[in-house]
């Protein structure tokens, strides 16, 4: 089997590389990377080494595409994968529709023309933001929590977020870029009669995160806490109260292989792929396994509010478990200890991140 990673040199297009190839027997690894976020140097380099083939290229340019060899599935992870792409000054909304939109609509014109499987990995920013802000929710201990004493919109219990929650818009540019890349997705996959699956990714983290706060919180925070950085409590009161869940990539590494196996052509082609609620916490939680770990550095309050910032994300994964058997196996405890580790072992890490050098 030969499989193309679009994105291959960010954190979780590296991590699904390396875990595949040892995984999967026999089977070819390739990816494309523009090599434009800081920190994705050192990844290239490091899969070269272990004999995964790395081009240099842009999935926005068509002709970068052209010379790559037929694969059997193509995976895309590349993205630009901050909810404030487009209108935070840092990148256009063009730019960010040309990442997010333009580059799947190139890799699916490839798989079309090889007949290879494909594999969008979405996100949960596709859900709707007034809908997930009318949440109940009450406050236990440092967190908030899903009020089950008061009624849930459809496709949302204790369990999480479900496919079938709403995905009405606004829900960021960075959302509806993802939103619509997953019905070009299925779409092709229909018309061209090749396999597609959807997978709406929650917050993925682990050691070598690249450790800036849009692509992932738990990384950001504990790099920041540990080189006492200064961490604010932004919105919601500012007390630190607001809830992601996580997983580890090598988690959807084996949600993929399960998928990659499966190309059947009838049921569900849309997964949620997250930690769940049993691997959620607040930021106020992640500050005291902060402390514990690193000694106390508080964050200041910040009751600003912001447009995109949501109080309570929690990804349900049942469809995925029930049509696939996958489970989450690395728990929240282990992935934060795996962070820990790698930044007392780099602490350059945010500023290599950042595009700086110590």
């Amino acid at each position: 089997m030969r499989i193309l990673i679009a994105g291959i040199c960010g954190f979780v297009g590296a991590s699904l590389a390396r875990r595949f190839q040892t995984a999967m027997e026999g089977a070819g690894i390739f990816g494309i990377d523009n090599l434009s976020r800081p920190g994705s140097e050192t990844n290239r380099g490091a899969l070269a080494a272990g004999g995964i083939h790395v081009f240099h290229g842009d999935v926005r340019l068509p002709s970068d595409l052209e010379s790559l060899p037929a694969m059997d599935w193509i995976i895309d992870a590349a993205a630009n994968s901050s909810v404030l792409a487009g209108v935070d000054g840092k990148s256009s909304s063009r730019q960010l529709t040309e990442h997010n939109l333009y580059g799947t609509l190139n890799l699916l014109e490839l798989a079309r023309r090889h007949g290879s499987g494909f594999i969008l990995l979405s996100s949960s920013r596709v859900y709707s933001i007034p809908a997930l802000s009318a949440l109940p929710l009450r406050t236990e201990g440092l967190a908030f929590a899903l009020d089950a004493g008061r009624p849930l919109p459809a496709g949302v219990t204790t369990d999480g977020i479900a496919e079938e929650f709403s995905v009405a818009p606004p829900v960021s540019l960075y959302g509806a870029a993802k939103l619509a890349s997953e019905v070009m997705a299925l779409e092709y996959g229909y018309a061209f009669d090749f396999p597609v699956w959807i997978n709406r990714c929650g917050v993925m983290a682990g050691g070598g995160q690249f450790g800036l706060i849009a692509q992932g919180v738990f990384s950001y925070w504990m790099h920041a806490h540990l080189a006492r950085r200064p961490l604010r409590y932004i919105g919601f009161g500012g007390r630190g109260l607001q809830v992601r869940d996580a997983f580890h990539p090598h988690d959807l590494a084996g949600l993929l292989q399960l998928q990659m196996r499966d190309a059947a052509a009838k049921g569900d082609r849309l997964f949620n792929a997250g930690g769940g609620a049993a691997n959620s916490m607040s930021l106020a939680q992640l500050t005291a396994e902060c402390d514990a770990r690193f000694g106390a550095h508080a964050p200041t309050p910040d009751s600003t509010e912001r447009p995109f910032d949501l109080p309570w994300i929690v990804m349900d994964s049942a469809r995925a478990r029930q049509r696939f058997g996958w489970q989450i196996e690395r728990p929240l405890a282990s992935i934060l200890d795996e962070i820990a580790d790698h930044a007392r072992a780099h602490p350059e890490w945010l500023d290599l991140c950042e595009g700086r050098r110590r």
